[in-house]
């Protein structure tokens, strides 16, 4: 698993003029926190862009005053003018401490669903699982090769060793539904069940022939 190094240095000023300043000088504050004490920090931002702008699941190696933290990235605040980094928090991986993390998806193989003419739909990108750091991993692999022309692969058929999956277990996270094109071939195909045959009607019984008057 790829890990990200990062050099910063500790905070021991808080509040809106000293994070200011940091700003100013181009750094970003942060928190780490989940191990033995809370800690404040601030690095670089452009330290950061390899950690912050990546759909990949990293850890993070935070060294800072002589102390090095592994953690892994958590939530991330942006400026709503400018889009800058503006703060982020790290969660710190303690050995035998379980971690709830968010990790990306792979799907690999051909759906047998798209070869017969279907789209493959991806519906979720990432799972949400609880485990200890060291079974952390990049990316869950999801094959998709047995699904089906209008299947279905829900979270619960996903099954990772060590990995307690937080999402709900019934939610699709991927699919293959028919192709316009399939659609109107099925819609064009001939029906092939034959019409029932007409029942015989029995003929009319002649009407009585009108008696005259007398």
């Amino acid at each position: 698993m790829k890990t990200i190094t990062i050099e910063g240095q500790l905070r021991t000023e808080s509040g809106k003029k000293a994070t200011r300043q940091l700003r100013s000088q181009d750094m970003v504050p942060g928190v780490i926190y989940g191990g033995a004490k809370v800690v404040s920090f601030a690095a670089p931002a452009m330290a950061l862009t390899s950690l912050v702008y990546t759909p990949s699941f990293q850890k993070a190696e935070v060294k800072l005053n002589g102390e090095t933290f592994v953690c892994i990235l958590k939530d991330l605040q942006f400026d709503k003018v400018t889009d800058k980094l503006i703060h982020l928090d790290l969660l710190e991986l303690v050995e035998d401490k379980k971690v709830i993390a968010t990790i990306p998806l792979h799907f690999s193989g051909t759906a047998v669903g798209v070869k017969d003419g279907g789209k493959l739909n991806i519906r979720m990108k990432a799972l949400k699982v609880k485990t200890l750091p060291k079974y952390l991993q990049e990316q869950i692999e999801v094959k998709v090769d047995n699904l089906e022309l209008n299947g279905n692969i829900r979270v619960e058929d996903v099954k990772v060793e060590h990995y307690e999956i937080l999402n709900p277990p019934r939610i699709p996270i991927a699919s293959v539904s028919l192709t316009r094109q399939l659609k109107q071939e099925e819609a064009a195909a001939p029906t092939t069940t034959a019409a029932p045959a007409a029942a015989a009607t029995p003929a009319a019984a002649p009407a009585p022939a009108a008696k005259g008057k007398k």
